[in-house]
């Protein structure tokens, strides 16, 4: 991406993340992306895959990713701040005032015993926190055997959760890319009515299609 990135940095919103839950390599890590990148900052900066306690306590510590954070801002190598997770933990939005939080929105969420729509959205709409939906079609799972018809009842329903912002969908070429970018620009928010028909389709299948929840 630094490779052709430059002349279009500022058309862009660009974002990244660090798994480093200590300062110093979070501060590495930032470091690395800026060189790698060609920028000299970054328009979000993430805490990627926050997932449990222990994790939580060390990010916060005296010598916590925290501070990478706090010290990229006061230098303005980033702009907005945000947390990343697969595990629907909301007490890192009432300890620090991030800007976004990225959690998996789809379908099938509301079927799993520990929801992110429940979960965390009100906490996020609390704090005013800008929500990202990822795994919108659970990386395809979510139209196998007809249980969605297609993108835009995927997307659809992610971006019509009351709370949600925007969302991430990965493209394995350049065909879905076109294509998710055309759903994107025709969408329209669902009906209540159109959501819950299509969080019933993935009733039968809800398991599959969070199977990426297992990796918290």
């Amino acid at each position: 991406m630094g490779k052709v990135l430059p002349p279009y940095r500022e058309r862009i919103f660009l974002a990244s993340k660090t798994h480093a839950r200590a300062r110093d390599g979070a501060w590495r890590h930032l470091e690395q992306s800026l060189t790698r990148l060609k920028t000299d900052y970054l328009d979000l900066w993430q805490l990627h895959h926050v997932s449990y306690k222990q994790e939580i306590e060390e990010i916060f510590s005296k010598n916590g990713a925290i501070k990478a954070i706090e010290e990229a801002k006061q230098q303005k190598l980033i702009r907005f701040t945000g947390i990343t997770r697969t595990n629907p933990m909301s007490s890192p939005l009432r300890r620090y005032p991030f800007d976004t939080i990225l959690i998996c929105i789809n379908a099938a969420d509301i079927h799993h015993p520990r929801p992110f729509i429940t979960g965390v959205m009100p906490v996020a709409r609390e704090k005013n926190v800008g929500v990202i939906a990822m795994k919108v079609p659970a990386y395809g799972r979510l139209f196998k055997n007809g249980i969605l018809d297609g993108m835009h009842q995927a997307m659809g329903y992610s971006l019509s959760v009351p709370g949600v912002h925007c969302c991430v969908v990965a493209a394995e070429t350049v065909e879905q890319l076109e294509s998710n970018v055309k759903v994107a620009r025709a969408y329209l928010p669902l009906s209540e009515a159109e959501m819950a028909a299509s969080a019933q389709r993935t009733a039968v299948a809800w398991q599959d299609s969070t199977f990426f929840r297992a990796w918290s």
